[in-house]
């Protein structure tokens, strides 16, 4: 390794510290990752702004470090371009490989879902009645909102019993965990 270093011009010595640094925090990163703990929890606030400030975050700087090391090394080393041409095609290749990220991140964003189901939303629906609705006293309906089907329990709207397997469409809602229905 010291052979290795001591061969090194003074630039592709920057180089190499930049792949190395770059290198050493993605693994650290990973190690990290693997316990639960993200670097960029650290943005309190900012959880939530655009993921254009990913592009300033740990993971695209640490990107940016490594392939602009890693890629202006090897033009220097093993292919003899001149230094500035090293550090532009370092440049891109790290600029590009921290787009790349940014995109992940983006569609990692787009895979998140809230998960919450918002009963108001069964509002206008259709389902079918699971236990009978008896006047002034509330049965069960199956009905289907959100992508999920519940069963919840029921009134009806009109006061008349509504017997088991009848069409309904949900009119309000009454609580948390009831609705008015009227049949179809």
């Amino acid at each position: 390794m010291t052979e290795f270093l001591t061969a090194l011009e003074p630039i592709e010595k920057f180089y190499f510290g930049c792949a190395l640094f770059g290198g050493s925090m993605f693994v650290i990163q990973s190690i990290l990752m693997l316990f639960g703990i993200n670097g960029d929890d650290t943005h309190h606030g900012l959880a939530d702004a655009d993921v254009s400030f990913k592009f300033l975050s740990l993971q695209g700087l640490t990107a940016f470090f490594m392939m602009f090391g890693l890629v202006a090394l090897t033009l220097s080393r093993q292919h003899q371009s001149p230094h500035a041409l090293s550090v532009l095609g370092g440049a891109v290749a790290g600029v590009f490989t921290t787009w790349v990220i940014g995109r992940i991140f983006v569609g990692m964003k787009r895979l998140q879902s809230d998960g919450t189901l918002s009963i108001d939303k069964a509002v206008g629906q259709e389902g079918s009645v699971y236990l009978t609705i008896h006047p002034g006293r509330s049965g069960q309906v199956q009905i289907s909102f959100q992508n999920r089907l519940r069963h919840l329990d029921a009134v009806s709207e009109d006061g008349n019993e509504i017997p088991t397997g009848e069409r309904v469409k949900v009119i309000r809602v009454i609580n948390s965990n009831t609705l008015s229905v009227r049949k179809v």
